[in-house]
């Protein structure tokens, strides 16, 4: 499948910003499953720094706004040609020992919630098994609810509450997995709809590592293991540290951010 997508990020700023210094990880890379066609990465209102694979292996790109600007910019777009691999990306490795993926973040650390949500997958030595016994409880115990968390939802209290967003599926899933000694990490990237072109947002999930198959993806959102619909762009430990765009910012103002995503054949 061939996709073609777009992804802008526009943010204004109701004062002069005096500093600030961003980090785009929106480059995808050709893998198991996609081919990169042609990509280009765009900014107005900044000037590139830096670019270059962090640790994870993410394409990363360093900007800097310039000086008391009010509007920034970020544009991404191109196509990506895709196969349906049932999820599995298999054995591609960077820098970081997988042994690193079962450590814990704030935003993943495991409460009493999760600690019982672990408790309840029957315990068997099929792990690719458990994980998908997992993917789909969770899609049924945590409700798809746009605005209902934010940036700083951890996964317990997103399981808590019984609802959220693709990041707060992943941020439990992989919360879980690690409980259970899986390696597991999150995935940011794109997902094409059936029934609209237009999104506000990017989308997650999640991969854990199989014994024997490598990195196998998981999509609690949707219930689904990750098919020619999916195009990875970034890795981590969690949200922070895939997220398309991270930053500082030095400057009284207040920000705000819209962002269109447009994915189609």
């Amino acid at each position: 499948m061939l996709l073609n997508i777009q992804h802008n990020s526009h943010y204004r700023y109701d004062a002069p910003v005096h500093y600030s210094v961003l980090r785009l990880r929106m480059h995808p890379q050709s893998s198991p499953g996609q081919k990169i066609i042609d990509w280009a990465v765009t900014v107005e209102g900044a000037k590139q720094e830096a670019s270059y694979r962090d640790g994870y292996g993410n394409r990363t790109m360093l900007i800097s706004l310039e000086r008391d600007v009010q509007e920034l910019v970020v544009r991404a777009e191109g196509q990506v040609e895709t196969e349906d691999r049932t999820g599995v990306l298999g054995k591609v490795y960077n820098f970081m020992p997988i042994w690193l993926y079962e450590r814990e973040t704030e935003l993943t650390k495991p409460g009493d919630a999760i600690r019982e949500l672990a408790a309840s997958l029957q315990v068997r030595s099929d792990k690719l098994a458990v994980m998908h016994d997992l993917m789909g409880l969770l899609h049924q115990k945590v409700v798809y609810t746009p605005g209902s968390t934010n940036i700083l939802t951890t996964a317990e209290e997103a399981l808590v509450n019984g609802k959220g967003v693709c990041q707060d599926h992943t941020h439990i899933f992989l919360s879980v997995a690690r409980l259970l000694n899986i390696p597991a990490r999150y995935v940011s990237g794109y997902l094409m709809l059936t029934n609209t072109i237009e999104q506000t947002a990017s989308h997650a999930w999640a991969e854990a590592h199989i014994d024997g198959l490598g990195w196998v993806g998981f999509d609690a959102a949707n219930d689904i293991c990750p098919n020619e619909g999916y195009v990875r762009v970034a890795c981590g430990l969690d949200y922070r540290e895939a997220a398309p765009i991270s930053g500082i910012r030095f400057g009284p103002g207040i920000e705000s951010l819209a962002v269109e995503v447009n994915v189609e054949q």
